[in-house]
């Protein structure tokens, strides 16, 4: 450990400068030999780093959302090549090339938090040998070797023997019940951070060994915290608890307020966003727009959460632009539908008449003919289709038919053959 410790001791001075700085502050408040005032500033180191790591997160963030979106085209790769793993190799390697993607941008944030931890484990290995490291003089050594977090020293170990602990001032079971619990909630909060991610934002439609791999260091992670937690200092212990519970925190706003296409969390945040832009029937925030300009710009492309939040949209009489902002539909040219189309707004939609059934067709039938025959029945005159009695400038628009004897009716009777007849020969009497 002393090579390693060796390899970033060009960053133990800057780590125990930051700690002395907040110890200075804390040390005011709550006194300078105690566990709060120490603790604290450990506390205010880690979040110190995560502020300055939040562009690695994003860019964490973006690699894994671009490994998300190369699951099928690397499961086709996989697939066509899965007797060959050199050849499968390398166009891996050049899909990730054409499309900029860096599978170890994921790590970023560990990588980039690695010499902070074993600087600040140095420095806390320092004060448990009772050596001056950094700028931790004599006198910050005497308090920091003083100072207990609920009855255990800062840098006592969980594998530490009797007569060490008591060196520090503390019991063997006050440091062993501390540190097991605080490897407990590490190792549970790096579970749940793990967990949270697979089960809310990853694309369901998409099954690749990815994701198997991804459930698989979600158990390997938490049994990896609790073996080497036991060799842990308790102020390592409660920067790595401090991490995981601000990785925890920062992954759930992520979740909740960008999350994956055709996740979970995208279902539940449309439909939070459809409530909210159907009440205030506009999108009011930069983020919602932006997610809005994202799913118009899709099209036909969309999946099934993004046609569904087109479709609340529509129905509320609301319609997305292409620039993510919302308006009323009768304001509006055209109006997205959920396949990405557009429909003029002022023009009606035609709707197809209602298919009608045998028997109604049939029934109807008959009720048009009762009612015509009725209507002749009621007539009180004969209807004389003769030529005198037409009007001089009547034009008829086709032939004259000839009447059978004493028959009043113009049209030809059912079952008869249509256009002109054949007469019929005079019957004798």
């Amino acid at each position: 450990m002393d090579t390693i410790a060796s390899l970033f001791s060009f960053i133990t001075t800057p780590v125990s400068w930051v700690i002395v700085q907040f110890h200075t502050v804390y040390g005011k408040i709550f006194g300078p030999d105690t566990g709060w005032a120490w603790g604290l500033s450990i506390v205010s180191l880690v979040i110190l780093i995560r502020i300055c790591l939040i562009p690695l997160f994003v860019k964490q963030i973006k690699s894994t959302r671009a490994m998300q979106t190369l699951q099928p085209e690397m499961k086709k790769i996989q697939e066509r090549y899965k007797n060959d793993k050199q050849r499968q190799s390398e166009e891996m390697m050049k899909l990730y090339k054409e499309t900029g993607t860096n599978p170890l941008s994921s790590c970023l944030p560990i990588l980039a938090q690695s010499p902070f931890f074993f600087a600040l484990y140095h420095v806390l290995n320092g004060i448990a040998t009772g050596s001056t490291i950094g700028v931790i003089n004599d006198s910050l050594l005497a308090s920091a070797r003083k100072a207990h977090i609920f009855g255990a020293p800062l840098a006592a170990k969980f594998t530490d023997g009797s007569s060490k602990v008591e060196a520090l001032g503390a019991s063997l079971t006050d440091v062993r019940v501390v540190t097991a619990v605080m490897i407990v909630m590490m190792s549970a909060s790096q579970f749940y951070t793990q967990r949270q991610l697979m089960t809310k934002n990853v694309d369901t439609t998409v099954k690749t060994p990815f994701m198997q791999q991804q459930k698989m260091l979600m158990y390997v992670f938490p049994v990896m915290f609790a073996v080497f937690g036991i060799n842990f200092p308790v102020g390592v212990l409660v920067y790595w608890l401090t991490t995981n519970v601000w990785t925890m925190g920062q992954q759930m706003y992520v979740i909740r307020n960008n999350p994956t296409p055709g996740s979970k969390a995208q279902a539940a945040y449309l439909e939070r966003l459809t409530h909210h832009v159907t009440n205030h029937g506009k999108a009011r925030k930069r983020s919602e727009r932006t997610i809005i300009k994202a799913i118009v710009a899709k099209g036909r492309d969309r999946n099934e959460f993004e046609r569904k939040f087109i479709n609340g949209l529509n129905k509320a009489g609301l319609a997305a632009q292409a620039d993510g902002s919302v308006v009323q539909s009768e304001s509006q040219a055209a109006v997205q539908t959920e396949d990405g189309a557009s429909i003029s707004a002022a023009a009606p939609k035609r709707q197809q008449p209602k298919r009608q059934s045998k028997s109604q067709r049939q029934s109807g039938a008959a009720t048009a003919t009762g009612g015509k025959a009725a209507g002749d029945a009621s007539s009180s005159e004969p209807i004389s289709l003769s030529k005198a009695d037409e009007p001089e400038d009547a034009k008829p628009s086709a032939p004259a038919k000839k009447q059978s004897g004493g028959g009043t009716r113009s049209k030809a009777q059912s079952g008869q053959r249509k256009g002109p007849q054949r007469p019929k020969s005079p019957s004798k009497k």
